[in-house]
């Protein structure tokens, strides 16, 4: 019995991304916004490159919604963790934005996604197409801020939502990819040349914490609904 229950809840959780997902296509300029996915995935790469006493050269945002950190880093297990942590920094943005949209701190969670651009630019990011991508994001933020509370919360609903089924998405196109051309299979081969296990293990690992990540932050989100319908 708590088996099937378990089996429910993954079965109500996909149901429910792949809605969602099928949904915010349908929103004009909606591909322009998961750019943030990316964000957080090169982020990720940069901030454990620093920790593992690396050196991070730049970042580059593309407008196919791809990216690359460029760095200096010694050989070793650093490798692997910096590797490991793109995907797994974007899934667990993921909860942390519905995180915050449950504890119904949009406006904070605005301030914060906007400072962590304002950082990439200073830090990581200086011409090309990241750059003027990071300068719009801000100020478009910065207007649906002081715009009101209603705009602002289902904005910020909306980039956690388009965050999230990226951040499912791309790692199973990632494992796609570890089939068809395990060479370019981006932090999967990196992987998969550091170590013996094939690209493919690295992706399905990827797929994996994003199935997991994913379902907690919609736990989150249905939490946050029958909170406020209990408060009506």
């Amino acid at each position: 019995m708590k088996n099937k229950y378990a089996m429910n809840k993954w079965l109500k959780a996909l149901l429910f991304l792949l809605g969602a997902a099928f949904l915010t296509r349908l929103i004009p300029f909606s591909h322009w916004f998961r750019i943030l996915d990316t964000m957080f995935h090169e982020l990720g790469h940069a901030i454990l490159t620093l920790i593992m006493s690396g050196r991070v050269l730049r970042i580059e945002l593309n407008p196919d919604q791809s990216g690359v950190t460029y760095s200096i880093l010694q050989q070793g297990w650093s490798q692997i963790i910096v590797s490991l942590a793109g995907y797994i920094t974007a899934s667990l943005c993921s909860i942390a934005m519905f995180f915050v949209y449950y504890k119904q701190r949009q406006a904070a969670g605005l301030i914060v996604i906007s400072a962590l651009a304002l950082i990439t630019i200073v830090l990581f990011v200086h011409s090309g197409y990241g750059l003027w991508w990071l300068l719009i994001f801000i100020l478009l933020n910065v207007l649906i801020y002081f715009i009101g509370e209603r705009v602002r919360n289902f904005y910020f609903l909306l980039l956690a939502f388009l965050c999230l089924e990226e951040s499912v998405v791309s790692p199973i196109y990632l494992l796609a990819l570890s089939i068809i051309n395990p060479s370019q299979a981006g932090d999967a081969t990196n992987l998969a040349d550091i170590t013996f296990l094939p690209a493919v293990v690295w992706s399905l690992l990827f797929v994996l914490i994003a199935c997991i990540c994913a379902r907690l932050a919609l736990q989150l989100y249905w939490k946050s609904g029958s909170r406020t319908s209990i408060s009506k």
